[in-house]
């Protein structure tokens, strides 16, 4: 969202949890926030609201990753400085499970069964346990005999959920991308970008069972060839999360698409999400422009306006690589990412191939991630079959920082 801030011609200020490289490289300023836990008293994520006070006061302000989960947060920076994104009060709507439901219904979808306590759940597997302030697919399990014991054991005594029990859909993992103007909600008007498949637990980016790892993006036939019904559907989805909700900006949606092309909501993620810009490296749109466009911040300069869902000439494809085990950053290994890097970049006409650059001196997380890798291809399995070869040739750099030379260094 920066990148695409920064090539839309604003000056950008962030904060976040990593502070990467290449985020520094395109801020006017960037900040680097405890990941500390902690309330409105301090850590993380109120560590946010601290780093937003020493930016410009007038400077509009978006959140991306999973501040949704945080509304009270949204508003108290909300409240200082202007916010292009949706309020706390939209938040709350459309992360309650019982409000999905009743817009997936109204626009023909569907919504899978869902709890707020384990009490009658199977635990046979056929449910999954979600957090509520879950992002990324971090901390989804099956609901099975063992994860129910440890779930007694630890949230016997909880005052407040903190999970939600909902049943597994299989089939094809989906996100649609939405562009939302307020004022504009008659029928048709929410504009459908469109949709990318997700890469959910790849074994090649090490990611855990239900992480999100990537997307690539789709064209719409291919997920069913009765599509234009389908289309309909979404479209009228887009109507109701701006009519009835109120919700503005770019938003995401997560679906599956079964076996018949039946689409099942699982969420509503309301604000930019990380699958989108594979569509502003598409032409569909200017991620950051639309976004604030919508939200009531035109554009400093004129750029492409948001369209439909369009058959690209070129496949986009992204992957998020974790690290297997704790590995040390240095310079030389930041190097050697962006040298291998530098040809992918230059045969994708200029895009750059590696994102997420961690900082020298960080020593990344076991299991956390790495950065994020990019690819084209003429279909989306070309597009993949690139990727994972970019994958695992940064994955094997990420190896040797981490094997001790015959110094022992």
């Amino acid at each position: 969202m920066a990148e695409s801030a920064r090539r839309a011609g604003r000056a950008v200020y962030a904060a976040d949890l990593f502070c990467d490289v290449d985020l520094q490289a395109i801020s006017t300023e960037a900040v680097a926030v405890t990941n500390e836990s902690g309330d409105a008293a301090g850590g993380y994520p109120w560590s946010l609201r601290t780093a937003a006070a020493t930016f410009p006061p007038s400077a509009a302000w978006c959140y991306t990753g999973a501040i949704e989960n945080h509304p009270d947060l949204v508003d108290a920076i909300a409240g200082v400085r202007p916010l292009a994104g949706n309020p706390g009060d939209v938040l709350r709507q459309v992360r309650d499970p019982a409000q999905v439901v009743d817009a997936a219904s109204a626009a023909g979808l569907v919504f899978p069964e869902t709890h707020l306590s384990p009490c009658g759940v199977p635990i046979d597997g056929t449910f999954l346990i979600k957090p509520i302030a879950g992002a990324g697919g971090r901390g989804i399990q099956r609901w099975t005999p063992e994860v129910a014991s440890d779930y007694r054991r630890h949230h016997a005594g909880d005052p407040n959920p903190l999970h939600v029990w909902q049943r597994f859909e299989a089939g094809l993992s989906l996100s649609a991308a939405y562009c939302l103007s307020p004022g504009t909600a008659s029928p048709g008007t929410a504009r459908l970008l469109g949709l990318t498949r997700q890469l959910i637990g790849e074994p090649w980016c090490r990611a855990g069972r239900f992480a999100w790892c990537g997307a690539v993006t789709l064209w719409p036939n291919r997920v069913s060839p009765d599509y234009g019904r389908l289309a309909a559907r979404l479209h009228r989805l887009g109507d109701i999360l701006a009519d009835q909700f109120h919700a503005v900006g770019l938003v995401g949606v997560d679906l599956v698409a079964d076996e018949a092309g039946r689409l099942t909501v699982l969420e509503v993620n309301p604000r930019p999400t990380a699958s989108m810009e594979l569509f502003e490296r598409s032409g569909v749109c200017s991620m950051a422009a639309s976004h604030l466009s919508a939200c009531g911040f035109p554009a400093s300069a004129r750029l492409p306006q948001p369209t439909g869902p369009a058959e690209p000439a070129t496949i986009w494809a992204k992957a998020v690589l974790f690290a297997e085990q704790a590995t040390p950053i240095s310079q030389p290994l930041i190097d050697a990412l962006i040298l291998e890097a530098s040809a992918w970049t230059k045969a994708d006409g200029g895009w750059p191939a590696l994102a997420d650059i961690p900082r020298p001196g960080q020593i990344l997380a076991a299991r956390g991630p790495a950065v994020t890798i990019f690819a084209t291809g003429r279909t989306a399995d070309d597009a993949i079959s690139a990727l994972r070869g970019r994958v695992a040739r940064i994955d094997a750099l990420l190896t040797a920082a981490r094997t001790p030379k015959a110094d022992g260094s």
